[in-house]
């Protein structure tokens, strides 16, 4: 279906769409006032993880407050409350994923980066409406409870091999890079049908592609840390779009029971979908089935570091796994945000929002939000409301994979405190520079412990 034919379903990508127009300031009068403290919009100021100090002060003071843009792109409205950031995410008819995507700021391409912008805008999780309900049941099937059991036995060998590893290299381990990302990688490969020798590439287009938000809005600081990142960049988009590109078109010709032949031959009315649509399932497949379930892991045992009490109590009734995993969600949010766009001028919390105007959902704010959750910085895997968090979305843009990141989540916390009962937190890690998503690139943890001391076995006469 040529790109001409595919307005029938999408608005033209044009640059009052697409691109962010540089609004300073809102139309309507800010009923709240701006919190200057924190540059919510800034990469380089999400190093230290989520800002849970600056979150309470905006739930009390500014719920719904207008935050500047940076480098030239437009201001946002901050949504902080847990009931309000509901309401945007089950409004979908006002608050739009389509219009403007959900980027923060979807700046003018750089370093070659044209396909990308236009391949994000084109992806499932911004679509709106009937476009978006008809592509996401023609996906379902690869994420119901039916096919995830089929997963099950193949996730599990891959974690008591991960966890081989660790212990081959222990006490001290990078967890994050031995297990967390390995695991989520592993199976989205399996999901997609990716063949073995073609899953490292995966794993570094991840890697270039976290990178890309800070590089399209500091491309001069980047390259002043890394002066061949731009080139490096460049390559890698076209790499990873090229193989897409041949992968799909291998489906289509040659279909298998794969996820990537599903996504190659959507269709909409009976016709093909856009290479730009394609791209854009491409490029989400990629991102968004990895970053739940690896930050999460991660920071996890964290939690389980800072919180000995309830690693206690899952060890005493491992049945309690899967409500640590919900809880371990919550806590950790993953997902640090998500954009819509007004379609129309409406109210939130007594605010006046625009036509056109960008709103922030954050979810570490909703998800510690004492009204909701009492007690919210408080690891408690016996809450009431444990499953109400809002780490997968809500509404129609709930995460399509929240099923599939469940089942890891709770196999792999069954079979690692199984067998590292002890493993703590160092203290040591490292913050990815990226709005998005809380992106854990290093965690270091003692797998025996505090002591580091492997446990002594006794031998059986």
């Amino acid at each position: 279906m040529s790109d001409t034919a595919m307005n029938a379903h999408y608005p033209p990508v044009s640059d009052d769409i697409l691109y962010d127009n540089g609004a300073i300031d809102p139309i309507y009068a800010e009923v709240y006032p701006r919190l200057p403290e924190f540059k919510l919009g800034s990469t380089n100021a999400w190093t230290q993880g989520h800002p849970y100090d600056f979150y309470m002060r905006m739930r009390a003071e500014a719920p719904i407050m207008w935050s500047p843009g940076l480098n030239k792109t437009a201001g946002f409205w901050s949504v902080s409350r847990y009931d309000d950031v509901k309401f945007v995410e089950q409004n979908p008819q006002i608050f739009s994923s389509q219009r403007g995507s959900m980027n923060m700021a979807v700046m003018p391409t750089a370093g070659g980066a044209k396909r990308l912008m236009h391949a994000a805008f084109n992806s499932l999780i911004n679509l709106d409406g009937d476009i978006h309900r008809e592509l996401r049941a023609q996906q379902m099937p690869f994420f119901l409870p039916q096919y995830v059991e089929t997963l099950k036995e193949r996730v599990g060998q891959k974690i008591d091999s991960l966890l081989d590893d660790m212990e081959k290299q222990g006490p001290v381990v990078d967890f994050a890079k031995m297990f967390s990302t390995q695991l989520p990688l592993f199976t989205l490969c399996e999901m997609l049908g990716v063949d073995e020798e073609d899953r490292p590439n995966i794993a570094k287009w991840m890697h270039y592609l976290e990178l890309a938000p800070q590089f399209l809005t500091h491309p001069f600081k980047m390259f002043m840390a890394e002066p061949m990142f731009v080139f490096r960049f460049k390559q890698m988009l076209a790499d990873m779009f090229d193989y897409g590109e041949r992968v799909m078109a291998d489906r289509i010709a040659n279909p298998r029971q794969d996820l990537l032949t599903t996504i190659a031959n959507a269709s909409l009315d009976g016709k093909s979908m856009s290479q730009s649509y394609l791209d854009g399932s491409w490029l989400l497949i990629i991102f968004a089935g990895n970053d739940t379930t690896r930050n999460s892991l991660s920071g996890t045992i964290r939690l389980l570091t800072q919180f000995e009490d309830q690693r206690q109590a899952v060890l005493n009734d491992p049945s309690l796994i899967d409500r640590m995993s919900n809880e371990s969600l919550r806590m950790t949010s993953p997902v640090m945000h998500m954009r819509r766009t007004a379609m129309e001028d409406t109210e939130l919390n007594g605010q006046r929002i625009a036509k056109d105007e960008k709103v922030i959902m954050w979810y570490g704010a909703a998800n510690r939000d004492p009204a909701m959750f009492p007690n919210p910085d408080t690891f408690d895997i016996r809450r009431d409301n444990i499953d109400k968090h809002m780490a997968f979305g809500l509404g129609v843009h709930r995460c399509l994979g929240n099923r599939i990141a469940h089942m890891q989540l709770s196999m792999a916390y069954e079979r690692i405190l199984d067998r590292f009962p002890n493993i703590v937190w160092t203290g040591k890690q490292k913050i990815e520079p990226i709005i998005l998503v809380h992106a854990i690139s290093s965690l270091q943890a003692n797998l025996y412990g505090k002591n580091g001391k492997r446990p002594v076995k006794v031998a059986i006469s």
